[in-house]
């Protein structure tokens, strides 16, 4: 008969999933909203990775739903066909020819990309854009940047109706708008946090190249209340491309959704760590009232 010697990292493994029970409990039936993008994206085992701890955060019965981004790509392809990109405050101008890559590379490209690497991991998965089915209608946000659409509307029962059958909904950020065949590039982010909010999802994680909002200091703040946000906004502590993440936050936690997340994507099993541990990780964005404090680290 063949021995076996107990390993001490089986029996951290198994320590591990012990203390997880009570936020796995905790997390049956929540609906979390995820966004991806970054360096991950472009790296297949890091995408891999992504995607099996999307699987497994369905096989414990979180509902999950992917909005994913796609900026390089975006930018090889319009390099490719030789279209020229301009920027204002930050942000891509889109004209119709523009809009037009938009849609082919994150609907047809990247959405296809994550939606087969969750199957490759077990999971089942349908990749949407905000068209269909009306997910995600726009308006302009402004005239000046052309097709870049503010959600003005989110029609998430398709997603309901995913969740029921089992499947994991991945969501490219193109939009439709209020004009016949109107296509909107969407900011994922904003995307994301549109769709959390119609949703009024458990969490949102907003999956980043850093490793959260940070204090002067340069420590990162692991939670923060909405109000205390504002003020680091407003003494300058929060800056550059953080800000736009945190408003996204902000505006998501007061349309319904109990706590959002800035986490660094580049962690691995960064989801499995917020959701299923003690301590979580990156920083957390709350509502005292909705929302209790829990030891972080």
């Amino acid at each position: 008969m063949k021995k076996q010697t107990m390993n001490r990292d089986w029996i951290a493994t198994a320590r591990t999933l012990n203390e997880a029970l009570p936020y796995l409990q905790r997390y049956t039936g929540a609906i979390v909203v995820v966004k991806f993008g970054g360096n991950a994206m472009g790296d297949t085992d890091a995408m891999a990775e992504f995607a099996r701890d999307i699987v497994l955060m369905r096989q414990v019965g979180v509902n999950p739903v992917v909005v994913h981004g796609g900026g390089p790509m975006i930018n090889d392809m319009l390099a490719k066909l030789n279209i020229q990109s301009e920027f204002k405050r930050g942000k891509r101008v889109t004209d119709q020819a523009t809009v037009e890559v938009v849609e082919m590379v994150l609907t047809g490209l990247v959405n296809k990309r994550i939606v087969q690497a969750i199957m490759d991991e077990g999971g089942r998965a349908v990749g949407l854009s905000g068209k269909d089915d009306d997910l995600i209608v726009c308006e302009a946000d402004d005239p000046e940047l052309g097709f870049v659409g503010r959600p003005v509307e989110c029609n998430v029962q398709v997603l309901h109706d995913l969740f029921a059958a089992g499947i994991i909904p991945v969501v490219a950020p193109v939009a439709t708008g209020m004009d016949y065949l109107e296509t909107f590039n969407v900011n994922g982010d904003t995307a994301a946090g549109a769709l959390a909010a119609a949703l009024k999802a458990d969490r949102l994680l907003l999956l980043t190249d850093v490793s959260g909002v940070k204090n002067k200091a340069g420590d990162v703040v692991t939670q923060m209340t909405p109000e205390e946000v504002r003020a680091m906004i407003d003494d300058g502590t929060i800056a550059g491309g953080m800000i736009p993440k945190t408003e996204t936050a902000l505006k998501a936690v007061e349309e319904g959704v109990r706590a959002v997340v800035i986490l660094d994507g580049r962690v691995p099993n960064a989801c499995l760590l917020e959701l299923f541990t003690e301590h979580g990780a990156g920083s957390l964005i709350r509502r005292a009232d909705l929302e209790p404090a829990r030891p972080r680290s």
